[in-house]
């Protein structure tokens, strides 16, 4: 029930506008992919329930050691499938960009700092099972590292507001994965914590920015708003400076941290890791600039009704962006020695690092300099170059549909890489034809007429088959008491003609004509 939860929660959110076709339609698909990942959870905990013989968290996490590694793997990876579905990673996160249709203030709820989180802190709370299946830690880091990746990619060319936040809250979940594949759970919490301020932020400010043009999304119909509406600007500008690990900003504290130890783990799997990241961050920070050039800095593209009534939002809607933008600037600096310390005990108590997987040492003395700052200077980079190609209202990216290369890339990546096309396919549509299938043939078929269906044609015809042998003569009465009579007798004396060869099938017959008898 408890696993439920979440699945429920997203589909009563999601389809808070239930009038709308389009919202019943994501939210069944919220809580349809969650339980695909549910059910595998549910396995991952009868399988502990068999091995360890408890679901007991103190039980678990001391004798996962000495667990056989393939039942230990066994379980994380079970634990993998429930986070992939709960936090939007790849091959599950095909929900998310449609949760969009629910309420703003649901979307900073669902994507900042609770339900989208949920799978990520349960591989870190499951640390100490992880830590001894290096295989499901392999698979982790790969699960991430392309989920950063796919979700930077795709974000590039949405022209919906809130859908550009989505991608962008998808792609750090894949980071948080990334970093958790890679053994550092205490950076992974931290970088948790402080995204969830920020993406809030944005969020909330997306949510301002909606409500003072009267609702308008798209992308290509706004620009010209920094003067009309300042305070949200400076909430959203501040929130995506902090989601680009903008230096000495609530996310640069995180954010390169998680790819400094994934590279200094100096293994294959977190090498591309930190690569896969690395692009991430700055196709991150490309995105995030063209939401804000577009949406404020370029030419107006709006009707001039729509600029006549642009305003900021009440007061109600402006406090949370002021407590949210001083965490987004100041909480990194304040918490980042608690969390991530060399020293720290603060989580000691809750998540659990084998020795020979701390890296913190490492990533911070023997990497190249170059390798700490590049994501710093992709990041920047794809700013100011989103800035520069959008400032003037042109769709750069569109441009590039001109020519067949750009063309096929730019239908690829605006399809999602073609998730739901294939899953349409090959999932929903065989599964609504075997739905079809067994309901005809099971449903209405064999189970109908085995039960009340075909009792109902039976007995009548039965009753009259019966009765064709009431004729009222007795000399056929004397016929079916003579047959019966023979009958019984042949119950009654089977063991004997039957022998030992048949002595079971013998003694039931032989009860059963003991039972006429009486």
């Amino acid at each position: 029930m408890i696993i439920e939860g979440i699945g429920v929660a997203s589909y009563l959110l999601v389809g808070f506008w239930y009038t709308r076709v389009q919202a019943n339609k994501s939210a069944i698909k919220a809580i349809t992919v969650n339980r695909v990942g549910d059910a595998l959870l549910s396995v991952g905990f009868f399988a502990v329930l068999w091995s360890m013989g408890n679901l007991d968290y103190a039980t678990v996490f001391s004798v996962s050691p000495i667990i056989n590694e393939t039942t230990v793997t066994l379980v994380s990876l079970c634990f993998l499938a429930g986070a992939m579905s709960k936090s939007a990673n790849i091959p599950l996160h095909t929900w998310l960009p449609d949760a969009m249709e629910g309420p703003t203030p649901v979307s900073a709820l669902i994507h900042a700092a609770t339900l989208v989180t949920a799978g990520v802190y349960l591989l870190l709370r499951s640390s100490p099972v992880l830590e001894y299946a290096p295989t499901a830690l392999m698979v982790i880091t790969w699960i991430g590292a392309l989920t950063a990746l796919f979700a930077a990619t795709t974000g590039l060319l949405q022209n919906d507001t809130k859908r550009v936040i989505a991608f962008s809250t998808c792609s750090q979940i894949g980071y948080l994965v990334m970093s958790v594949g890679c053994s550092q759970y205490g950076p992974a919490l931290f970088h948790l914590v402080n995204h969830a301020y920020f993406k809030a932020l944005l969020f909330l400010a997306a949510g301002s920015l909606i409500h003072g043009i009267g609702d308008q999304q798209d992308l290509r119909r706004l620009g010209g708003l920094v003067s009309l509406i300042p305070i949200t600007y400076v909430a959203m500008l501040i929130g995506s400076l902090s989601l680009i690990a903008l230096p000495f900003l609530t996310g640069f504290y995180s954010k390169d941290l998680l790819l400094e130890l994934a590279y200094g783990r100096f293994t294959s799997a977190s090498s591309i890791a930190y690569w896969a990241g690395t692009l991430s961050a700055g196709l991150t920070a490309f995105y995030s600039f063209r939401l804000l050039t577009l949406g404020f800095l370029s030419w107006p593209n709006a009707t001039k009704a729509q600029y006549s009534h642009v305003h900021e939002a009440p007061l109600v809607m402006m406090i949370p962006l002021v407590v949210l933008s001083i965490l987004a600037i100041g909480f990194g600096f304040v918490a980042k020695d608690a969390f991530v310390g060399v020293g720290s005990d603060m989580l000691s108590s809750a998540l659990y690092t084998h020795p020979g997987h701390v890296g913190l040492v490492e990533a911070e003395f023997a990497l190249p300099q170059m390798i700490k700052l590049l994501p710093a200077i992709l990041s920047i980079g794809g700013a100011v170059t989103a800035y520069i190609l959008f400032s003037r209202g042109q769709n750069f990216l569109a441009n590039l549909t001109l020519y067949p290369v750009g063309r096929t890339a730019y239908r690829f990546l605006n399809s999602k890489w073609r998730f739901d096309a294939v899953y349409n396919s090959f999932f929903i549509i065989g599964a609504m034809r075997l739905g079809h299938t067994l309901s005809k043939a099971v449903d209405r078929g064999s189970a109908e007429r085995v039960g009340p269906t075909g009792l109902a044609e039976i007995v009548p015809s039965a009753g009259q088959l019966v009765a064709q042998y009431d004729t009222g003569v007795i000399t056929a009465y004397a016929l079916y008491i003579t047959l019966g009579v023979l009958g019984l007798i042949a119950l009654l004396f089977a063991p004997t003609i039957l022998g030992g060869a048949l002595a079971i099938d013998a003694i039931l017959l032989f009860v059963v004509g003991l039972f006429f008898v009486r």
